[in-house]
């Protein structure tokens, strides 16, 4: 008789976290190593990337350890992967988490009519050039071990429906005016399109491949801003970080075997309206 619960179970299992260290990133390698995964916190944070490795070995009894990685590097992304393959002997989940803004925050949050080209690019070498590089390299290796595996890819609610500009009147992000960048939201859709070629693609080597696309979640708006996105919510608030973990246990374990080329979409129901 099969074991429902069992097929969340991750013991065994070598995952590793791209932005490990990050806001979202901690949540979800604590999420993997609490159902039994080892984890490797892939991240460019040595400092927060390390830290985080030690607690959750010490706190889940796991193997669990930091890899530097800059996803828009090709040579980093193929040395994490070589280094993995060789302190953990194999990788079976790889959650392509990685993203961020620019460090120019002026240019990132540029009006449409005056973004540079350079920025563009910059964005889009981390956002959308590093999904692809991390994807290629852990599901070549998944391919060379026989095949299997779980590949997940964080997108955003803005790679599928626009943002809409009235929540950005009077709102603010650590101190500073936000708005969405089209350069973000193309980004993140193009996750998603990438998602699904690899999902075909690699089918035949019983690789799934998933997008899981939070909506907005809390960490650190002002309250007006906080208040103008949650008006265009049907459950009425923003998420917590911790609301997205569920989904990416769900996505990297046996309890969404038959699963493969979908966008799970963790938004509160912004999406269907």
């Amino acid at each position: 008789m099969t074991s429902y619960r069992a097929l969340f179970d991750l013991s065994g299992k070598v995952a590793i976290v791209t932005g490990g260290a990050g806001i979202l990133g901690t949540r979800f390698c604590t999420g993997l190593a609490e159902f039994g995964a080892d984890v490797v916190v892939a991240d460019i944070d040595a400092g927060k990337g390390a830290e985080l490795a030690a607690r959750l070995a010490s706190a889940h009894q796991v193997r669990a350890a930091f890899v530097p990685c800059d996803v828009a590097d090709p040579a980093s992304v193929s040395e994490m992967v070589k280094r993995v393959v060789t302190d953990f002997g194999g990788i079976h989940v790889l959650h392509n988490n990685a993203g961020g803004k620019s460090k120019d925050l002026e240019k990132y949050f540029a009006p449409i009519e005056s973004y540079s080209l350079e920025q563009w690019r910059e964005s889009m070498a981390v956002n959308l050039d590093g999904m692809f590089l991390v994807a290629k390299e852990v599901g070549g290796q998944m391919i060379r071990q026989g095949g299997g595996g779980s590949i997940v890819q964080t997108a955003s609610i803005y790679g599928v429906v626009a943002p809409d500009q009235r929540i950005y009147e009077g709102s603010s992000y650590l101190g500073r005016a936000i708005n969405t960048p089209a350069v973000y939201s193309t980004s993140k859709a193009g996750v998603v399109g990438l998602t699904r070629h690899l999902a075909t693609a690699w089918a035949h080597h019983r690789i799934r491949v998933n997008t899981l696309t939070p909506g907005g979640v809390q960490s650190g708006q002002n309250e007006e801003f906080k208040r103008r996105y949650s008006a265009r919510i049907p459950l009425g608030r923003m998420a917590e970080g911790e609301e997205m973990v569920g989904a990416l246990v769900y996505l990297a374990s046996d309890a969404s075997s038959y699963v493969t080329g979908h966008n799970l979409m963790v938004d509160g129901g912004l999406s269907a309206w």
